[in-house]
């Protein structure tokens, strides 16, 4: 059965990231002996799962458990979660005392852990059946979605669901007023200053997470403008990436909409959560953010409130692909300590099962690594992302923030600089090429590529 993912399998190999650990001048360093698991026999005993509660929480995961219990008489699982789980799971892996089966958010460096040869290497569970099947687990996943774990051609990090990167609006109110979501940057200045004249603030945003202006408006305006190869530039920590004519575009951009006063007064001393507030309360009319961004806020929308996925407007005349779309993943992974390591994968199994990822997809209403997992009727919300992304030639990820945070969280300060005024975009570019540039000449760093 084709589905938009079958359709983008060739494109999503065009960005694959491949993370190698590298010494300076680009030579490969040591590798630790990769522990390999395979999953074999009938699972039993005691499994300990620990996961990142996020916008999705971890509900479905405990009721999915229950389930595989009912199937699995001769497994016991827990599933625990908390929004820093990773302080926990820290010292749990110094210790040799992990959980059997993690999700950590990006908390954790799990790229440091396989270096380390703290993960399994699951290849050769990969090729073992299916949840209740014949096939190969490995054909019921998106290869370039899978291959997005992969590092030095193993694969130690597992997907699950796909994160979509991108703008969002109330649809109901930008009928009522008779606007239409923006498709270049010219139709998003002429639209802010139609939503100020209704008493509207135009746009909001996480101030005290600057990531999510950068991995939601500068790396596509990045891309809008210089291309793909701009943004692989940033992450492969090329030298004058940051300072390169298409970022400092799209941070002057920033700036131009923050001068003009299109973001919302107090934005950037404002939380996830806060901001977000203020967008389904129809305090600000757009926001950047995730595909998590319903579920997140779903319990606290005001009755009426809708929301809807646009991309982020294009640069006219830019070198990029406009029906570019950026994607992430989130990492499962299974310690090499672990307790219980085949009853977790046998698990994890379930949980990407067809019938399973399917009811993710519909109650979460996120779009999943699973073949198949987007058949049948799509919520609302969904239908938009999922058009968008049927109609995408490229697709892309931004993930240096994950494999170079103390460098990110130097450009994330840059940024706030930039909003509070106290810096120009110039001085934006020339402190983030310095970061990346620290980060470049640290050989205690392990460095990563970009095909």
């Amino acid at each position: 059965m084709k589905n938009q993912f079958g359709l983008q399998a060739m494109i999503l190999a065009s960005f694959t990231a491949l993370a190698v650990g590298c010494a300076p001048g680009g030579t490969t360093s040591s590798k630790p002996t990769a522990h390999e698991l395979a999953a074999t026999g009938k699972p039993t005993g005691k499994v300990e799962v620990k996961l990142f509660k996020g916008g999705y929480g971890i509900g479905f995961f405990q009721r999915a458990a229950q389930d595989y219990m009912k199937q699995n008489p001769g497994v016991t699982i827990t599933v625990s979660g908390d929004p820093k789980v990773w302080e926990e799971l820290r010292p749990r892996m110094v210790a040799g005392d992990p959980p059997d089966l993690m999700y950590p958010g990006w908390g954790m460096d799990h790229w440091k852990l396989a270096q380390e040869g703290q993960l399994y290497t699951l290849d050769k569970a990969l090729e073992s059946p299916a949840y209740g099947s014949k096939e190969s687990w490995r054909s019921t996943f998106i290869p370039s979605v899978l291959a997005l774990g992969q590092k030095d051609g193993k694969q130690y990090v597992m997907p699950y669901f796909i994160n979509i990167q991108g703008m969002w609006y109330d649809p109901g109110v930008f009928a009522k007023h008779g606007w239409t979501p923006p498709k270049t940057f010219p139709e998003l200045l002429a639209l802010c200053q139609k939503i100020k004249a209704a008493g509207i603030a135009p746009l909001t945003f996480q101030g005290k997470y600057p990531y999510y202006m950068i991995e939601n408006m500068i790396i596509p305006w990045v891309q809008s403008i210089g291309g793909i190869q701009a943004v692989n530039d940033l992450q492969n920590l090329k030298p004058g990436a940051w300072q390169a004519p298409a970022v400092l575009q799209a941070v002057s951009m920033i700036d131009q909409l923050n001068k003009a006063g299109d973001f919302e007064k107090g934005a950037v001393g404002m939380t996830h959560t806060e901001s977000q507030t203020e967008f389904v309360n129809g305090k600000a009319a757009m926001i950047p953010c995730g595909s998590w961004l319903h579920s997140e806020m779903a319990k606290t929308m005001p009755p009426g409130a809708q929301m809807a996925y646009f991309l982020p407007p294009v640069v006219p005349g830019g070198k990029g692909d406009p029906t570019a779309m950026e994607i992430s993943i989130e990492p499962w992974m299974v310690p090499v300590k672990a307790k219980n390591p085949e009853a977790a994968i046998d698990f994890f199994k379930y949980l990407t099962s067809l019938p399973v990822a399917q009811k993710f997809v519909q109650e979460k209403e996120t779009l999943m690594s699973v073949v198949g997992s987007d058949s049948g009727p799509l919520p609302p919300l969904l239908q938009s992302q999922d058009d968008l992304f049927k109609q995408s030639k490229t697709v892309y990820s931004y993930i240096a923030r994950q494999w170079y945070p103390q460098m990110e969280t130097s450009i994330e300060n840059a940024l706030t600089s930039l909003l509070n005024g106290d810096i120009t975009p110039q001085q934006f570019c020339d402190r983030a090429e310095a970061a990346a540039k620290k980060t470049r000449d640290d050989p205690n760093i392990m460095k990563h590529h970009l095909n």
